[in-house]
């Protein structure tokens, strides 16, 4: 229901910028936006002075008389570090209402939490830089919500009385921490993606080029600027705050500081513990089998999240065997259909690959399809295989439509197409699956896209004309879209001859949402 219902909100997005919708792209876009941030801050580092006085007058030096370059880069800087705290949020949010936080993705989540916190660090400790009004409320407040955990020696806020306490060894120790920080998070980010094979840390071009053309109009129409200069004799009782970096101000004003460190610590926790809360439900993961594993490494390189390595063949000297870690698995079935071995055309009683998943075996793949294909009468006879985690095919079923669901699309083995079509069984095969750019499992849509294009191993090798295959991505709330399209696809069909496989296959991609 809530995959549903963020299908819903994200479909806007897909409509207007496709598989480079910025809900897809999150991660890479935090990504990007973080090298943002550390490329205008370069630029601002070279004219910041480390004083009470001169950390101001050099700001203010860079947004009216350098307006230019040094304006627009803190403009830059400024709105770029609001949108990698966003795009985090979402990011987590996003995360966390599909369910993608237990299991083979606990590591992940849990190393994502401390980005949070350095995030939030590192952008507070950039306003207190300004030192302006702004920067001498948040400074006075931080200190003393620190300062009410009792553990430092002397109370911080005490820097803070008058302006004769402050001095260049601060502002020093703060650009210190403002450059630190950020490689910290840059270490966390490494391990925050570790576990993850082929991370995209970069989002499309087009987002890239959208990404910097909306924050040079921002930064041009509104640019970032001072509140007045610090002054520490008066008490900044009216400022302008940043929400996405500054909302816990207002509740320390209201609420006091022990109820905040109550609720941020309380909400950290809940997010560290989060992946083992509740009933855990393990799905078997894929089992490899060294009789009939030829250690091609094709599972090794299609394995979206890093389960599959190979080692040396303990039977079988010089070849490898793939060998799964069942803490990284995430029981998808892309390796099994990236199996030479599962192939259905083998004349064996029961077909056994190199690697399957127990809970749903190429075998048994091979039996549904069987019947599936002896149900299906009369003209322009399809085969649709779908995915449990996309639209469901199974309504599409009828006399001359028949299903097939699988745990991801790419477990399908591209010669199940072929087999599906021999001898005119099926007039054609639509495959569908996950949106474009949002696969579950990451990267079933692409290895699909790229098997039957003939730029991934193992090959779509059907001799049938291409028109007779199909690939039309739906996600879970497009059912309607493809019946539509379904139906457009058999009317094409029935304008053909019937099925006499001669030519190769490239089939006609068509996306929805």
């Amino acid at each position: 229901m809530i995959r549903r219902a963020l299908a819903r909100l994200e479909g806007p997005f897909e409509r207007v910028f496709g598989a480079a919708s910025p809900m897809h792209h999150l991660g890479g876009l935090a990504f990007f936006l973080f090298w943002i941030v550390a490329a205008s801050g370069i630029y601002l580092y070279i004219f910041f002075e480390t004083s009470p006085d001169g950390a101001f007058r050099s700001v203010e030096y860079l947004t009216r008389e350098q307006w230019y370059a040094g304006g627009v880069m803190r403009s830059l800087h400024r709105y770029a570090s609001d949108g990698l705290m966003l795009t985090m949020t979402l990011h987590l949010l996003r995360e966390l209402a599909l369910g993608r936080f237990k299991g083979f993705r606990a590591f992940s989540w849990v190393t994502g939490v401390p980005l949070i916190w350095l995030v939030f660090f590192s952008g507070i400790n950039g306003y207190w830089l300004v030192w302006d009004r702004l920067a001498q409320y948040v400074a006075i407040a931080t200190s003393e919500w620190l300062d009410w955990l009792g553990v430092f020696g002397e109370p911080i806020a005490r820097n803070f009385l008058h302006a004769g306490t402050l001095s260049e060894r601060f502002f020093t120790l703060l650009v210190f921490l403002h450059l630190g920080v950020p490689l910290f998070l840059l270490a966390f980010t490494y391990v925050h993606v570790a576990r993850i094979s082929r991370p995209k840390t970069s989002p499309p071009a087009p987002l890239i080029l959208g990404t910097i053309a909306a924050l040079l109009a921002l930064a041009l129409v509104y640019p970032a600027t001072s509140q007045g200069p610090a002054q520490l004799n008066t008490v900044a009782a009216n400022v302008a705050l940043d929400w996405f970096f500054l909302q816990l101000y207002p509740l320390l004003d209201t609420l006091g500081h022990g109820p905040v460190w109550a609720v941020a610590g309380g909400v950290t926790l809940l997010l560290v513990t989060l992946p083992w809360l509740g009933r855990r439900v393990r799905e078997p993961v894929a089992v490899v089998d060294p009789a009939n594993c030829n250690g091609c490494g094709r599972c090794f390189a299609d394995c979206p999240f890093g389960a599959v390595v190979m080692q040396p063949h303990p039977d079988r000297p010089g070849h490898e065997l793939a060998v799964v870690d069942p803490d990284l698995c995430g029981a998808c079935g892309i390796c099994a259909g990236a199996c030479p071995s599962s192939t259905p055309f083998r004349s064996v009683a029961e077909l056994v690959t190199g690697i399957d998943m127990p809970q749903r075996p190429v075998h048994q793949l091979r039996a549904e399809l069987e019947h599936a294909l002896d149900g299906l009468t009369g003209e322009a006879k399809v085969v649709v295989f779908g995915c449990d985690r996309a639209a469901d095919v199974h309504p599409l079923r009828g006399p001359g439509v028949a299903t097939v669901s699988l745990m991801c699309a790419a477990q399908l083995p591209p010669s199940f197409v072929d087999y599906a079509l021999r001898e005119g069984r099926a007039d054609g095969v639509l495959v569908t699956g996950c949106r474009t750019s949002d696969c579950w499992f990451r990267f079933g849509a692409d290895w699909v896209e790229q098997r039957f294009a003939h730029a991934r191993e193992p090959h779509l090798r059907t001799r049938a004309a291409r028109e007779r295959v199909r690939v039309a991505w739906a996600g879970v709330t497009d059912l309607a879209t493809l019946r539509t399209e379904l139906e457009r696809y058999r009317a094409d069909l029935r304008r053909l001859a019937p099925a006499a496989p001669h030519t190769e296959s490239k089939p006609r991609r068509i996306a929805h949402g």
